[in-house]
């Protein structure tokens, strides 16, 4: 049982303790000399880091205000189409109670219905023989013609016209 580094089955009920093949330098802890040039690279990397982050939100604040447009536009489309079928709905009910009322006014305009309603409503008859009153009229002519001669002349260009305003004409 002594072998252990080259028997690698153990007997005993606690573990071994393996050992590193190779002992780890430590180097002790050394504060590093600071100049003038490293702080500003030292506070270049920061300021990098900075830009990075600020584009990182910047293209992030660029995609959200995109996406709050399209989805706005989405939107105002939506209402533009929920007020189209609206209208298209009431147009259709509208046209719908406009033939109604045609069909009602043609059978309201029927002759054997006004008839109906002359004589039930109004309580008229129909003319008897007696009731006609006969009117003879004079064949002469009543039109009377024109005393003064129009003339048009439209075809006159505008020299001649205004020759004919001046001369009296």
């Amino acid at each position: 049982m002594a072998n252990y580094r080259y028997n690698r089955y153990q007997y005993e009920t606690s573990p071994r303790k393996l050992q590193p093949e190779y002992e780890p330098i430590k180097e002790p802890y050394s504060r590093k000399k600071t100049s003038t040039l490293k702080k500003k690279n030292t506070n270049a990397k920061p300021k990098k880091q900075l830009k990075s982050h600020v584009k990182v939100v910047f293209y992030v604040l660029v995609i959200f205000a995109s996406l709050f447009v399209i989805s706005y536009r989405n939107s105002l489309i939506n209402e533009s189409f929920n007020e189209n079928e609206h209208l298209k709905t009431d147009l259709a009910s509208i046209q719908k109670q406009n033939e109604q009322l045609k069909v009602n006014l043609e059978n309201n305009l029927n002759l054997t219905n006004i008839q109906k309603i002359a004589e039930k409503k109004l309580g008229m008859q129909k003319l008897d023989n007696s009731q006609k009153v006969y009117v003879s009229l004079d064949k002469k002519d009543y039109v009377e013609p024109a005393s003064e001669k129009v003339v048009i002349d439209d075809n006159q260009n505008w020299f001649t016209k205004i020759l004919n305003t001046l001369l009296g004409k």
